[in-house]
């Protein structure tokens, strides 16, 4: 009788997935009827969480009366009603218009100092040698978890000291203090991130420090960047408290004028509407013109 030795002897065949427990036919058709059914989910709880958006914009195409009369839905069934009387008296007041002017210089000049600040700051903190900087790194992130509210009184002080209170300088100074230590922290994360190859070569090549950083780090960092960008102006265009408590009425933004606006709801109604929608359209706009740089920048660091 003959045996087979145990190098001839059939390998056993494998498990399609060795060690995978098996998948029954419930649960495969479980899984493919889930995929559609969370995307209408998702489908769903979009719609719905833009319902108020979409009251708003109604609200602010109805007139006051049928406002006070009727819900905004029943402009859907009765699209007489839709006017742009709100928006022609809107623009055709001065003192809306002014807010309107007053929050862009006070949210692009808090961007821009933001982003061109914290960006030197942060590739001196990830790239460059010098006594301190990790102490200094470390009171940085410190100032991350100090509140706003502590320093409200004390700096107004200071700025009625030196005579910006209540200017628009005032309001920008204080956005950029509060918001340097987040910036920093976010782009010294990134920057360090990028290959130290690429610095060693651009410094063998004779670059300067300022080069290596406006040729190398910028170009690579342009998706964290634009992702602070974005944050910085939200912040900023949609601020109240910083508002109220630095901006007098001749510099006030148009959080500050909408919430005047408000002691007198019922009569103001058609100018809240679409003073509101007006400045939600904004910030709607500039997310949309960088949203691909601002995924970039969120899911950076994500994939090693």
């Amino acid at each position: 009788m003959t045996t087979v030795s145990e190098a001839e002897a059939p390998a056993p065949v494998a498990d399609e997935a060795e060690g995978a427990p098996r998948r029954s036919v419930a649960s495969r058709i479980v899984n493919r009827l889930g995929s559609g059914v969370l995307q209408v989910v998702l489908i769903l709880i979009a719609l719905f969480w833009l319902v108020p958006t979409l009251g708003l914009f109604v609200s602010s195409l109805r007139s006051p009366q049928d406002n006070a009369a009727s819900g905004w839905w029943e402009a859907l069934a009765r699209p007489s009603q839709i006017t742009l009387e709100n928006y022609a008296g809107l623009l055709d007041n001065s003192g809306f218009v002014a807010s309107f002017f007053n929050t862009v210089l006070i949210t692009v000049p808090a961007t821009v100092l933001i982003v061109v600040i914290a960006a030197l700051a942060a590739y001196a903190f990830a790239w460059l040698e010098f006594p301190g900087r990790d102490w200094l790194f470390l009171v940085v992130v410190g100032l991350l978890v100090v509140p706003l509210q502590v320093a409200l009184v004390p700096v107004a002080q200071m700025y009625g000291g030196i005579g910006i209170y209540g200017s628009i300088a005032g309001v920008v100074l204080f956005h950029v203090g509060y918001g340097l230590p987040f910036a920093i922290f976010l782009l010294r994360n990134f920057f360090a991130g990028i290959p130290r190859d690429l610095l060693e070569a651009a410094r063998m090549d004779g670059g300067k420090e300022f080069t290596i950083f406006r040729r190398v780090i910028l170009p690579l960092g342009g998706p964290a960047i634009a992702s602070l960008a974005i944050f910085q102006f939200l912040w900023v265009w949609n601020d109240l408290l910083v508002a109220l408590v630095f901006a007098d009425a001749a510099n006030q933004p148009m959080t500050k004028a909408l919430q005047s606006e408000m002691r007198q709801f019922g009569a103001n109604i058609d100018v809240i509407s679409a003073g509101a929608f007006l400045s939600m359209v904004v910030p709607l706009v500039v997310f949309f013109a960088f949203q691909r740089y601002f995924v970039q920048g969120v899911m950076a660091g994500a994939v090693k």
